[in-house]
């Protein structure tokens, strides 16, 4: 059995930790099979969106059992190689050129958590257990900070961090990690919800949006005006562009809806 599931449906890529016996841990095999998974969706053209999810009773538990043992005898340098190639997954899932919805039940720990914090929407069952439990066992949250400080804000990071303590899905809503709290009965409609309204708009347009938001916190203010500007104006003169306003005028569904 894969430990990473991938299905192509239509203009969407779903992809499903797929070791429910494990909880779906992060090992080696896994990470990256993810990383390989995501690197590869920046040559699809074609894609629109990504769905993220965990087979079995919850999303991810954090690490596997086995593997936190490994590192045991792992020397200081393999420990980092060992880590980077985790950072390396979590840089591939945030840099997506198209959103990454993640689909959320049962718990999201650790890493599990972590990789939330890399996708664009978060929609999570009401019931969900949250925690960022490493300091629990002696280690920290430290590769996957950047983007979970970046998602929820360091005053958050740092309570939750220190504590370890685990959370629920309405506390997760609050601080920024999860977009939408569903009942697990509605969780996948709620989720394909989203995948719609992203369809719905143009295709470009969708991806551009996506690195305007990820690249403008890093501009500096010379910098901001010029690089938001001159996207807009190349965008407005795209045919994607032209297409969309038409319609817009003409009070008709774009090209892209029609498909």
């Amino acid at each position: 059995m894969d430990t990473v599931a991938i299905v192509r449906d239509g203009d969407v890529a779903r992809v499903t930790l797929n070791k429910p016996d494990k909880r779906n841990a992060f090992d080696p095999e896994m990470i990256a099979t993810v990383r390989t998974a995501f690197e590869g969706f920046v040559r699809d053209a074609a894609l629109r969106a990504v769905v993220i999810a965990g087979a079995g009773p919850m999303f991810c538990g954090g690490a596997e059992v086995n593997y936190m043992q490994a590192s045991l005898s792992m020397t200081p340098d393999q420990n980092l190689e060992d880590s980077m190639k985790l950072a390396g997954m979590l840089h591939a899932v945030n840099g997506c050129p198209v959103p990454v919805v993640a689909r959320v039940h049962g718990a999201a720990l650790g890493g599990g958590a972590g990789i939330l914090a890399a996708c664009d929407r978060v929609v999570a069952a009401d019931d969900t257990v949250f925690g960022f439990t490493e300091v629990k066992l002696g280690l920290v949250p430290a590769v996957i900070s950047p983007f979970v400080v970046a998602k929820i804000g360091e005053s958050h990071a740092r309570a939750l961090f220190t504590t370890g303590e685990r959370f629920d899905a309405a506390r997760a809503q609050r601080i920024g990690l999860v977009h939408d709290v569903v009942a697990a009965a509605q969780l996948d409609a709620a989720v394909e919800a989203v995948v719609g309204e992203i369809l719905s708009g143009g295709p470009s347009a969708t991806r551009l949006a996506k690195e305007i938001a990820l690249n403008v916190p890093r501009l500096t203010p010379d910098q901001v005006g010029p690089w938001t500007a001159r996207r807009l104006a190349n965008q407005r003169t795209s045919e994607e562009g032209q297409e969309g306003l038409r319609a817009f005028l003409e009070k008709r569904q774009p090209a892209w809806r029609k498909q």
